[in-house]
């Protein structure tokens, strides 16, 4: 039983180093996260309103991935709610894919936003389930 507790350790933790981030390009394998900036409430609220210009008409306007056009994609939009989804993911992969969107889907790349843009969208979009109000009983 332990040879296969440990056997097992191992291969969680190889899987969780093995995150998005590893596959990413030069530069975006060497990108600085600006966690000051994901954490504050301010670069949140900007993105959210990039989010609404840029990203709702597919992603939603609460982020689940429920937009109204998604039923014309040829993938389903990202639902940036999804727990699993944000344990898998990291800062730099959303940067990432905001640049250069995901091929052979409908993701765009959105290469004319800047750097600051960028990173509030991630902020706004790393944090979408816990900017949401809770829902009225």
């Amino acid at each position: 039983m332990p040879r296969r507790l440990r056997a097992l350790s191992i291969l969680l933790l190889s899987t969780a180093c093995s995150g998005p981030q590893e596959a990413l390009p030069p530069p975006y394998d060497r990108l600085a996260v600006p966690a000051g900036r994901l954490e504050s409430a301010p670069a949140r609220e900007r993105g959210r309103h990039l989010f609404l210009s840029y990203c709702a008409f597919c992603h939603g306007e609460r982020a689940d991935g429920k937009g109204v056009r998604r039923s014309g994609l040829s993938s389903r939009p990202r639902d940036f709610t999804d727990p699993t989804w944000r344990q898998r993911t990291s800062p730099q992969h959303v940067f990432f894919v905001i640049r250069e969107g995901v091929h052979g889907t409908a993701m765009p790349a959105w290469k004319a936003l800047g750097d600051d843009d960028t990173w509030d969208l991630v902020a706004f979009i790393l944090a979408a389930d816990h900017d949401r109000p809770s829902p009225n009983p």
